[in-house]
Formats: structure tokens, sequence, C-alpha cells
């Protein structure tokens, strides 16, 4: 499985990808960042952030890509350009057939650290780790797309098998009504 992790921002946009499976050894196939300068008027900013994820789209092919799901934050400017940015990358894939999953940050933090409240050095740590490099990727927006990508492999088998029993569930039901 290659997934596109995609970890939303207006100024910094992180994108990794990742290839495996769950249970075997990760790899990562690319990771970077889409980058927009600050006092850019917003729709020019969102233009160049799809712009950048259809480049990463075409050059890695991903079968699945995995957005931080958008949270509250004390700073609604904050969590607005995070919103959009992540709307740009929901339609890029969804554009293309591409299945997109939402993680929140603490679920992502749980599976690749083990607790939920993990902060960035741990998770920048636990990637390094995972994927075997030898540093963890710069900025932390690059290592928490990987960390999203991770998080998607691991979690997919067991979402899939949840939605087939509660697809077989609904079948069952709808014979007996």
């Amino acid at each position: 499985m290659r997934v596109l992790g995609v970890d939303p921002g207006l100024t910094r946009c992180g994108v990794g990808v990742v290839e495996g499976v769950a249970g075997r050894p990760l790899t990562m196939v690319g990771v970077g960042v889409v980058r927009t300068p600050p006092d850019a008027e917003l729709g020019h900013r969102l233009v160049a952030i799809e712009q950048g994820i259809e480049r990463w789209l075409d050059e890695h092919r991903p079968e699945f890509v995995a957005v931080e799901r958008v949270f509250s934050q004390h700073n609604v400017r904050t969590v607005m350009g995070t919103a959009q940015a992540s709307a740009v990358a929901m339609l890029c894939a969804s554009r293309r057939g591409i299945p997109v999953a939402l993680h929140t940050p603490s679920e992502v933090k749980a599976a690749v650290t083990g607790s939920g409240r993990a902060d960035k050095a741990q998770v920048g740590a636990m990637v390094t780790r995972l994927l075997r490099l030898d540093a963890p990727p710069k900025p932390a927006d690059a290592a928490d797309a990987l960390a999203l990508a991770i998080c998607h492999i691991w979690r997919a088998p067991a979402q899939n098998r949840l939605q087939q029993a509660v697809a077989a569930h609904r079948t069952l039901k709808g014979r007996t009504a």
C-alpha cells in the first residue's frame, strides 16, 4: 500500500509518501513541504498548494491519501487556513478517484508513538526509527505527514474489516425486516 500523508497548512503543508503493509517494515518514498508566502493573497496560496499536491500525486501515484483532520484550535485564523489547505488536499485526491482518510492528531500520535499526547519531537523520533532514517525529517510538518501515512497503513486493515462487518450486518438486518 502506498499512502500520501498530508499535514495541511497554508504556509507549510507537509507531504510524505510511505509504502508498506501493517506488520512489515515500512519504506519512505518521499517527503517534503509545499510552501506558500504568508503575504500572498489567499486564493494564490490555495492554488500553489493545489499545484504542489498535484505534483506529488503525479510523481508518487499513491493508492490512498491520509489528511490530518482539522480540530478546534484557539486561533480561528489558524484553524481556517488549516481547513482550507485540508480541503485542497481532499479535492486533489478525490478528483483522481483516490480514497481519502482523515485522522486526528491524537490518533496519529497514538499510532506512531503509543501516546496520543506525544510532542513533535517524539513523533519525529519515532518516524525516524520506523522508517529507518538517518535523521528526523525537517521541518516538523514533513515528519507529521509521514506519521499520517504510517498511521493510515497500520489502521486501514482494521477499519476495512469494521466497515465490512457493518455492511454485512446491515445486509442481514435488511433481509429480516
